[in-house]
């Protein structure tokens, strides 16, 4: 049995038909990547999958139980987590403070505090800049925040939504770095990205995503290797 599955999912807004049929599998232990053009219905994908934009038709299953009626606060703590697009950190807020945010589903002080430290464990940065507002932070530093901020429910399986978006190359090498980390760790994650290149080199496996349908899905080497993908994602 899949962690997560998508079975013939549909979703639209208003009177566009977003996604038309996508199915997928996401097993514990792997980082899926879905690529496509912008538009393609990527992030809508994730809004379907967190209970955002609940699909119009489909089921989506985590651990073989369907979360796709649930509210995302409920899917949230059924084990979602999510690193939305453009990060969505709270600027007025202490790094620790969005930190502890991400940890509002847990009762245990304990628990909450452990999941801090390993945060700072995990980004050294964040330590350095604890009592720092998260609006004054790097793009970088954002990006690592909100990472650690999906980490601290201890998530089943981490949605990422365009983590490489606005930043530096150097930086991407360094968010690419700290996601191949966290998977060698046992975090499960299902990867949206615009650079497919880069996606696709720390994938296990892959889907291609095209007006709203998945039209191609295979292992991460064999996707990069594939002529339609390298001409028409990685601009060979």
């Amino acid at each position: 049995m899949s962690l997560l599955e998508l079975k013939d999912v549909h979703a639209t807004y208003g009177n566009i038909h977003a996604l038309m049929g996508v199915s997928l599998t996401v097993d514990k232990g792997e980082i899926v990547a879905l690529i496509g053009a912008n538009g393609a219905g990527k992030t809508t994908t994730l809004r379907s999958i967190s209970g955002l934009l609940p699909p119009r038709q489909g089921s989506v299953l985590l651990e073989g139980r369907a979360i796709h009626h649930l509210p995302p606060h409920v899917a949230h703590k059924r084990g979602l987590g999510l690193v939305p697009e453009g990060r969505g950190i709270f600027p007025a807020l202490t790094v620790t403070e969005n930190l502890e945010m991400g940890a509002y589903i847990l009762d245990d002080k304990h628990q909450i505090q452990a999941n801090l430290e390993n945060s700072f464990t995990l980004f050294p940065r964040l330590k350095e800049r604890a009592q720092q507002k998260g609006g004054t932070l790097s793009g970088g530093e954002q990006q690592m925040l909100a990472t650690a901020r999906g980490l601290m429910s201890n998530p089943k399986i981490l949605l990422m939504d365009e983590p490489s978006m606005g930043l530096a190359p150097v930086l991407v090498d360094q968010i690419f770095d700290i996601i191949r980390e966290l998977n060698a760790r046992g975090t499960t994650i299902l990867l949206v990205e615009q650079n497919a290149l880069m996606a696709l080199s720390i994938a296990h496996r892959g889907y291609v995503l095209q007006n709203g349908q998945v039209v191609l899905t295979d292992t991460g080497p064999n996707l990069k290797a594939n002529d339609m993908v390298r001409k028409a994602y990685l601009g060979a």
